[in-house]
């Protein structure tokens, strides 16, 4: 779901809009489980940077360095995708959406 007005809380959302965007990101997170084989998924709201709403879902992998850990405190080296790898990726994720719609 994207917002075409601004909105920075889930309460300045209709109740409609609010079930939506949650049903949206629990599609997503399903599909990240899936794709990714993850132990679990963290899902963050914040918007202190961009105040939008906005979400990041985060599956947590098997191999995950600190499990306990919010993502946020654990340093990491970004993986950036590019070509056939990116493609394949996105790919991946829109199969899986559509296997949860």
């Amino acid at each position: 779901m994207v917002f075409h007005r601004h909105v920075t809380e889930l309460f300045q959302l209709a109740p409609p809009e609010r079930v939506q965007l949650i049903e949206d990101v629990s599609r997503v997170a399903g599909a990240l489980f899936e794709i990714y084989h993850a132990k679990k998924v963290n899902y963050e709201l914040l918007g202190n940077q961009l105040p939008h709403i906005h979400w990041h879902v985060i599956p947590r992998l098997p191999n995950d360095p600190a499990p306990l850990e919010p993502v946020w405190r654990v340093p990491h080296n970004p993986v950036h995708l590019t070509g056939v790898t990116l493609q394949h990726t996105i790919d991946r994720v829109r199969s899986a959406l559509r296997g949860k719609g």
